[in-house]
């Protein structure tokens, strides 16, 4: 694999975009993989949903990349147990609001963690603009936030999801610079699954066996954990910090259209120019000339 000193010219811009198509796939695919797992919410609860999310996920990448036992060396799990603390609150918690709030209000929500690792990442003033824009956007599509028959548990869920997805985004850029993609991944979900099994099972029981959820649950994690976070993770080790956390602002506003179209969650005027609002800044970070930090590290 090439190092980043080696990309010039054409394969700059060809990573930008392999990147750009990487983390908006991966979006779509894990939000509406989000979606089907609120139905089995009834069954088994949020942590029970996270549970069979991420112990099917850890199963399959196991079985597809193989990692040794041999990687679990002091320096690697440094950077491996900090994004599997990461990632499982980060799910842990997203699930829980999505039990009490639209798909779409939640990931708005959820987004003061990217935000503010594209605002702690800034070197550029332009870069502001973008920030400012995708904060515009999010104050629209939250708009229902002022209504009283809000949840405002699952606003606070989501927002301290928000927390975890900050750290995941920081340990994600470490563990991918550190690691093969596909074994450091599979490592942390072993120890994502641990954390999430005693939530689990308490929520869930023996509902969690139930053939009908387990069919569920398998889908659930192949789309909303195994292919989107391995693509997040290609995408990371393309973009710097900042460009790719700006780049997670359009992800409310894909929630929004894939929570009105598949749980008839419906949007208003103001969404919807939350929605153009995320998206300008998104391409806006997008189009700034930027070398991608060094593949290898």
């Amino acid at each position: 694999m090439a190092s980043g000193s080696s990309l010039t010219g054409p394969a700059v811009g060809g990573e930008k975009r392999l990147a750009l198509i990487f983390a908006i796939s991966a979006i779509g695919i894990l939000q509406f993989g989000a979606a089907l797992a609120t139905t089995m919410f009834d069954e088994v609860g949020s942590a029970g949903s996270v549970l069979l999310r991420q112990g099917f996920a850890t199963i399959v990448l196991l079985a597809v990349f193989r990692p040794s036992l041999s990687l679990l060396t002091k320096d690697n799990l440094r950077v491996v147990v900090p994004f599997a603390i990461s990632f499982a609150g980060m799910n842990l918690l997203y699930y829980a609001a999505i039990a009490r709030i639209p798909l779409g209000i939640a990931v708005a929500c959820e987004f003061i963690g990217p935000l503010a690792v594209a605002v702690a990442g800034s070197r550029r003033k332009r870069d502001l603009i973008w920030i400012a824009l995708a904060v515009l956007g999010l104050l629209l599509i939250t708009q229902p936030l002022q209504e009283d028959s809000i949840d405002l548990i699952g606003v606070a869920l989501a927002l301290v999801a928000g927390i975890f997805w900050g750290l995941y985004i920081v340990s994600g850029v470490r563990l991918g610079h550190r690691m093969e993609v596909g074994q450091g991944l599979a490592l942390s979900m072993v120890i994502a699954t641990l954390i999430s099994l005693a939530p689990g099972l308490y929520e869930g029981g023996a509902n969690l066996i139930a053939p009908e959820v387990l069919v569920v649950g398998f889908a659930v994690a192949m789309l909303s954990t195994a292919i989107p976070y391995f693509l997040e993770m290609q995408a990371m080790r393309r973009l710097s910090q900042t460009t790719f956390g700006v780049l997670m602002s359009v992800e409310p506003a894909i929630a929004s259209v894939i929570g009105f179209v598949v749980l008839s969650q419906a949007l208003d005027a103001p969404e919807l120019g939350g929605i153009a609002c995320v998206i300008a800044a998104s391409a806006g970070a997008l189009s700034e000339p930027e070398a991608p930090p060094p593949i290898d590290a």
